[in-house]
């Protein structure tokens, strides 16, 4: 099979309209909010019983766009492209696969860079603060509208796999099976803390003016910061070691001053400024501190995971990486006492990779396969019970 015909090939992002006025959403700070959009795309297509449907949820800096491309001049695919296609791990010639940028993000869904009706002017911090469940509301409001009463399943990983868990307690008769990876019920106390100093570089920078940056000068310092801290947690010692070890620039000698003399600081530096180009400020101050907030058992189980599990239905594959510390496997095997305690039906693997928190953005056939045979198992079940229903 040729690279082309493994493409999904040429998409096209479209815009789901809803919460107009007076039927605006309610948020979970409070404040209800209309109308919103939600910026989304999928590949394959629906099956005549509507039984074959993948939602997919991206993580903190992700968009819709998860496969394919939008025109032959495109330098990359989607995010997922090595993952969502004909013959790939989420197969596009069996399901039929969706995926939608995040309520408060900046990628065509409403969030605070979204111009208000009502002052012809950004929202920027009048923007309600938003949670992953306010996302998944929104998310729930599209696949309605799409037509589709249960999803086969829904697969995310990091701030997705976090949507996937609020996905499987709050709407458990919509989820038929789950995936989620190299993700965590709660964040850590190390994860806030490089939340709140990647937020802060963004809100220290001048030019932040206390969200009202859109008709001057971004505060672009404080962003590619930010980038900078949150792509050191994505990484791995191994990983960085190899690709860096006391590499320094391709000097004869050092230069013993502020400047970077490090490969790796040149690196970060690159990364930093790439992301200037393509995110807004204060979706990933909104979009971080949403992760922050996240924690099912408090939501939904009085403080026990095991309870809050209690309400889901869903069959689970949950993965982690060894080399993952941002959300180590130890919070993955939480998880997974706490489903098995519910006597949910449950996989667990932890896949031996050097790539970090970020290993399941890179090519990885283990990974593939555990999620090709996943799916597969999961619409033989949903047929065979459709057949024995006739």
């Amino acid at each position: 099979m040729t690279e082309q015909t493994q493409s999904v090939g040429k998409v096209r992002k479209h815009f789901f309209h809803f919460a107009h006025p007076p039927q605006e959403m309610a948020f979970e700070c409070g404040r209800r909010l209309g109308p919103l959009t939600l910026a989304y795309e999928t590949y394959g297509q629906l099956n005549a019983n509507r039984s074959n449907a993948v939602l997919i949820l991206h993580a903190l800096t992700g968009d819709s766009h998860a496969a394919g491309y939008y025109s032959v001049k495109d330098v990359k695919p989607g995010w997922w492209d090595i993952m969502v296609g004909p013959g790939k791990g989420i197969d596009t010639s069996k399901y039929f696969v969706i995926c939608s940028n995040v309520l408060g993000g900046c990628m065509g869904s409403t969030g605070p860079s979204s111009i208000n009706p009502k002052t012809n002017e950004p929202y920027a911090l009048d923007f309600p603060m938003v949670t992953i469940g306010d996302m998944v509301q929104a998310q729930k409001k599209l696949i309605e509208h799409l037509g589709i009463e249960q999803l086969l399943c829904v697969i995310g990983g990091s701030m997705g796999g976090m949507q996937l868990l609020e996905w499987t307690v709050r709407f458990p008769g919509m989820v038929r099976s789950a995936i989620p990876i190299a993700t965590t019920s709660k964040h850590s106390a190390m994860a806030i803390a490089f939340n709140e100093v990647a937020r802060q570089a963004i809100m220290k920078d001048p030019a932040w003016a206390n969200g009202c940056y859109y008709h001057d000068q971004p505060p672009e310092h404080g962003l590619a910061v930010a980038r900078m801290i949150g792509h050191i947690t994505y990484l791995s010692d191994v990983s960085l070691r190899k690709k860096f070890d006391q590499g320094h620039q391709d000097r004869c000698e050092l230069a013993y001053n502020l400047e970077s003399d490090f490969q790796v600081g040149s690196y970060l530096e690159y990364q930093g400024q790439k992301f200037v180009d393509r995110f807004d400020a204060n979706s990933l101050l909104y979009l971080s501190k949403a992760s922050d907030y996240f924690d099912l058992a408090a939501r939904y189980g009085g403080g026990s995971l095991s309870k809050a599990f209690s309400h889901a239905r869903a069959d689970f594959l949950v993965v982690s990486f060894t080399s993952d510390w941002l959300y180590p496997t130890s919070q993955s095997r939480s998880m997974v006492q706490a489903m098995k305690k519910n006597n949910l039906d449950v996989t667990f693997c932890e896949i031996l990779i050097d790539y970090g928190h970020d290993s399941f953005l890179v090519h990885n056939p283990r990974l593939s396969q555990l999620i090709s045979s996943f799916l597969d198992n999961q619409f033989q079940a949903v047929e065979d019970r459709g057949a024995h229903a006739l």
